[in-house]
């Protein structure tokens, strides 16, 4: 009789699930900044959405852009309140809510302000190549 192998099949070729990509909020400049310093490494596409609590078209972005960071896997969504992070908002020249600054190996490279969609997605597509 030979051995049954069906032990080792259990769980290893089950189908596996992507994890959902959560989009990284940032609540402190000093943190902000080792995340972002860790980064200027990768080719890796960071998109930052600068926002307020306040504001209305920055709501109406949250969900697309929550959407934009399960459908794109291999890029960093980060959100950053204005509020909160004045001094980081200040450095990207933020002057308009919401505003996306496309960051790759720490240099900006590209930028978009408004709520956006297809503007935005169209900015991801080509920079994330």
């Amino acid at each position: 009789m030979g051995a049954n192998n069906s032990s080792v099949w259990h769980q290893t070729n089950a189908l596996s699930v992507p994890m959902k990509n959560q989009v990284i909020r940032f609540n402190s400049s000093a943190t902000w900044k080792l995340h972002f310093d860790s980064l200027k490494e990768t080719n890796k596409l960071i998109v930052i959405d600068f926002t307020a609590s306040w504001c209305g078209p920055c709501r109406h972005m949250e969900p697309v852009i929550n959407e934009f960071a399960a459908k794109y896997t291999d890029v960093e969504f980060i959100k950053i309140d204005v509020d909160e992070l004045a001094d980081v908002a200040q450095e990207y020249g933020v002057q308009a809510m919401p505003t996306f600054v496309l960051i790759k190996q720490g240099k900006i490279v590209d930028k978009l302000v408004g709520a956006d969609i297809d503007g935005l997605q169209k900015k991801i597509e080509i920079n994330r190549a």
